[in-house]
This record gives structure tokens, C-alpha cells and sequence, in this order.
């Protein structure tokens, strides 16, 4: 009989008995120290929990002052993260940065505004119904992304601006257990082109090293143009893949699982959400201060992981229709406000991602 690790989760082993040890680390358990939840006598729940006393829910949630960098989650391991849940206003997904280290790696191998990271980049709700991502009314935050480490993880978020974020509400969820030697690290990076040259491509990922498999694409995309605007494709060249890519697609809405401009019947963009893929978010002109379109799609590679053995570069055109001339069509390329997060893993060391940029960078605007 094999010893089960607790990791790989799914209804298949459910079943199976493991000697991993849960523990789950929230503002009322900061470390996660078995036994050690719920004791607080002071926190953010203080005044409510006046008559009640220790036990009750004293120490829910933590405020983040402006400019400063917490420490969510530090963590010995070998393990895993398994679940994160967290929650905090809207106004807040584009000002915090979220970062995660590895077995006390000194660059992050996770760094993304708070947002973007569960495929809410536009700072106004949208509900997510995937399986790596589930975001549920009203703005709870769901990641199951597993995130093995050997000897420690580390998760930080940092404020950009100097106003105080009051109330953010977190849970991470992890086993202690044995990690595989062939588990790799997770890895999210950021990247926005605003407005994106023209002639030019949006640049996801690059100078990325070592051998690993890309799992996933969340775009946060802002149209500075009338008519259809996802013609472009997205290539990924790996592997010593100069000029040309090894993998190509043939448009944006086929890459996120949709076809013909996701045209609904009735004229308008048909949103959805499944598993894997989707468009659970269009932002609508309101005839007023919302002068353009604004869209949200993911992509998770799950079934389909991109593999490469040395290096990746992944980019997407933006492309549009101009008039037709001699009866001929011709393509727009765009320039429009592209955020990406991509997620891929890999083994370590990475190389260091380019500098994320200021709250004025990430700002939606």
C-alpha cells in the first residue's frame, strides 16, 4: 500500500487516508501553530466582541497601512497551498501588490496587484466559476492553484498608496506533507501596455528560463477603438523559438474558448464562465463617464499545460478591422490598455521579473 501525500487533490483520492497535516494561517491564527485559533484579545473585532469576550471573533480581519508591506503567511515547510480565500474592498484590487516566495528565495515568484491574481483586474466585481479560480458575491476572493514548497513560503502584501486599507479579510489553507522532486513552483507575473505602440505586440511573458509548463492567461482589456478588437493571436515560442512561434493561435476570442466576437443572438457579448475558460466580465459604455469598452477573460491551461524544457516568450496582437478598400478587408492594429497576468511553474531559481511599476502604472484609469 502506497503512502498518500495529501496532494493532488480531486474526487479520485478523496478517499484516500494521508499523514499530511492540515493548517490554515487568518488573522485569527497568524502563524497557523495547531491549537492556537481564535485567541486573540485585540483586532478589528475588538469593540464588537466587547461583551463577548476572548473567543469571539476579536481579531477577523487586519488594516494595511499606507506604504506598508505585511507578511500574510510564513510558512516551514515541506507543503503545499492548497486553498487561499480573501476579501477586501474594490477600490483596493489595483493599489495592493501581492507576492510570494519560495524556500526563502530573495525575488518573488508570485507578483501581481491583488486583483489580477484571481482575474478581477478592473476593480468592479465580476463572479468567476472556474476551478483554479472562483470569485463569489460579493468579492470573495477563491485561489486553488496548488503551490508546493520545500522549505518555506512566504505570501506579502504591499500597499501602494498612503491611505490605510481597512478590512482585509484572508484565510490560507495548507498541508505539511512530503513534496515530490518533480513538483514544480508556481509563478504569476503582471505586465500592462497602456495604450499598447502601435504595430506592436503585448508582451505576457519573456525571459523566462529554466524547464516548466504555463498554465494559465487572465486578460484585463481596455478597447481605445470602435468595432471588433480581438483579431490577434497569441503565440508562444519556447525553447529556442526565435522569429517564429512553435504554438499559435488563430484570434483572441478562440484562445479564451469563444468564437465569432463571443456575439451573443441578440447583438450583444455573450459572458461566461466554465472551468477552464472564459469572458465573465464586459464593461459597457454609460453614455457619460464610461467612454470605452473594458473586458475580462482567463484562460487556464489545466488540460492542456504548455510544456517547455529552457525558456518561454508568450505575446498577443491586438488587432481590429479597418475599412474595406477594393472590396478587400484590411486589419487595425490596436492600441488599447492590455493588463495580463500569467501563471506558469517551473523549477527554480527564475529569472527576476521586470519592475512591476507605481500605483499611477497600475491604476485603472
Amino acid at each position: 500500500m502506497g503512502v498518500f501525500n495529501g496532494l493532488g487533490m480531486h474526487l479520485g483520492n478523496l478517499s484516500r487516508l494521508s499523514d499530511a497535516e492540515t493548517r490554515s494561517i487568518s488573522a485569527e491564527n497568524v502563524t497557523g501553530a495547531k491549537g492556537q485559533g481564535g485567541m486573540a484579545t485585540e483586532g478589528t473585532g475588538a469593540v464588537a466582541a466587547r461583551e463577548l469576550g476572548q473567543g469571539w471573533k476579536v481579531s477577523p480581519s487586519i488594516d494595511i497601512a499606507g506604504g506598508e508591506t505585511v507578511t500574510l503567511a510564513e510558512i516551514d515547510g515541506p507543503g503545499a497551498i492548497q486553498h487561499i480565500w480573501l476579501t477586501v474592498h474594490p477600490t483596493w484590487w489595483r493599489r495592493l501588490v501581492l507576492r510570494m516566495y519560495w524556500d526563502d528565495e530573495e525575488t518573488p515568484s508570485v507578483e501581481t496587484p491583488l486583483g489580477d491574481f484571481f482575474a478581477n483586474g478592473w476593480c468592479e466585481r465580476c463572479n468567476i466559476s472556474s476551478l483554479p479560480v472562483a470569485v463569489n458575491p460579493a468579492g470573495g476572493f477563491n485561489s486553488y492553484w496548488e503551490m508546493p514548497f520545500r522549505q518555506r513560503a512566504r505570501i506579502t502584501v504591499e500597499n501602494l498608496v498612503p491611505d490605510a486599507c481597512r478590512g482585509f479579510y484572508y484565510q490560507i489553507t495548507y498541508a505539511l506533507t512530503e513534496v515530490p522532486e518533480d513538483a514544480a513552483y508556481l509563478h504569476a507575473q503582471w505586465r500592462r501596455s497602456n495604450p499598447l505602440p502601435y504595430m506592436e505586440v503585448h508582451t505576457l511573458l519573456d525571459g523566462v528560463r529554466g524547464q516548466g509548463h504555463y498554465v494559465g492567461t487572465y486578460l484585463a482589456w481596455g478597447v481605445n477603438n470602435n468595432g471588433w478588437w480581438g483579431e490577434g493571436e497569441i503565440k508562444f515560442y519556447m525553447d529556442g523559438d526565435d522569429r517564429w512561434p512553435t504554438i499559435c493561435g488563430t484570434g483572441t476570442e478562440d484562445y479564451f474558448g469563444g468564437a465569432w466576437n463571443f456575439e451573443h443572438p441578440q447583438g450583444q457579448y455573450g459572458t461566461f464562465s466554465t472551468p477552464f475558460l472564459g469572458l465573465p466580465q464586459v464593461i459597457m459604455p454609460d453614455g457619460l463617464y464610461r467612454s470605452h469598452q473594458r473586458f475580462g477573460m482567463y484562460r487556464w491551461h489545466v488540460q492542456d499545460p504548455i510544456r517547455f524544457k529552457q525558456d518561454l516568450r508568450v505575446t498577443i496582437q491586438a488587432l481590429g478591422w479597418r475599412s474595406a478598400l477594393e472590396g478587400k478587408r484590411r486589419y487595425l492594429p490596436l492600441q488599447d490598455d492590455i493588463a495580463s497576468t500569467a501563471f506558469w511553474y517551473q523549477a527554480e531559481p527564475h529569472a527576476p521579473f521586470p519592475a512591476l511599476g507605481d500605483r499611477n502604472h497600475l491604476e485603472v484609469i
